[in-house]
């Protein structure tokens, strides 16, 4: 997913550094998370991005922003990429890399958007389409950390099919009673399909949500209506605007959800 919202961060992490591919993880047709090797990378806190950089034999250059979808307890640096068809980068990304390939990385960035176990919870992430990258982060976080925190998952997809980490966050809720992830699916639902059928909309907020009571730390990430319209609408819920932290990206990320 692409993060626009970034934060000054120390001069020494905005250094550009090479980063090699690992392995790379088909999570849907359009989705693949890249595992990176980053020599000398100093951490992150879950829900930071990285800049990354392309050059051409040409010389030319081009930079995208990308959230970190892995904890800071695994040893490489995931970036979880979906294809933009008119993109400049996401399509090689997708379609064109290999194992073994090297580009360009800098950061950590960002310091806004971030949760680790220390600052407690409940703990509320609501994600569409790929959005749900940092969000990921924050989750195997808290997984590795074997921490109990409660915490909710609404996530907002076109189809099950479009689910990212569908199998990984379904092993997580099974052995977690404190975790629960509730989907909805916007275009095409399985005949058997249960949950919502929609977009995320107030009903479903209320619902599905932790109370303002509890004063859960919110989390919101996707394309910008998807964002506005949930931040908006839990403000009206009675949820306290400082404790909803909002992450977009771009109508071509995710249009529909």
């Amino acid at each position: 997913m692409t993060a626009t919202e970034a934060v000054a961060v120390p001069e020494r992490r905005l250094e550009w550094q090479l980063a090699k591919v690992c392995k790379i993880v088909a999570e849907t047709l359009r989705v693949k998370s890249l595992l990176l090797d980053m020599t000398g990378w100093q951490g992150h806190r879950p829900g930071q991005h990285v800049d990354i950089r392309l050059t051409a034999e040409n010389g030319y250059q081009a930079q995208r922003s990308y959230s970190i979808a892995s904890p800071p307890e695994d040893g490489l640096l995931s970036l979880t990429v979906e294809r933009v068809d008119d993109g400049e980068v996401s399509p090689y990304l997708v379609d064109d890399l290999r194992d073994g390939d090297q580009f360009q990385v800098r950061g950590p960035i960002g310091g806004y958007f971030a949760w680790t176990i220390s600052m407690g919870g409940p703990l509320y992430l609501i994600a569409g389409g790929s959005g749900v990258a940092p969000l990921m982060a924050m989750l195997r976080h808290r997984d590795r950390q074997n921490a109990r925190i409660p915490c909710l998952l609404l996530y907002s997809s076109r189809s099950q099919e479009d689910v990212i980490y569908r199998e990984e966050l379904d092993a997580m809720a099974r052995r977690d009673p404190n975790l629960r992830v509730v989907h909805t699916l916007t275009r095409n639902q399985p005949k058997d399909w249960a949950g919502y059928r929609r977009r995320i909309d107030k009903a479903m907020l209320s619902e599905a949500s932790f109370t303002p009571e509890q004063n859960p730390k919110i989390f919101i990430c996707g394309p910008t209506p998807l964002v506005e319209s949930a931040s908006r609408l839990l403000v009206e819920l009675g949820h306290d605007p400082l404790t909803v932290k909002t992450e977009r990206f771009g109508p071509t990320g995710g249009q529909g959800l």
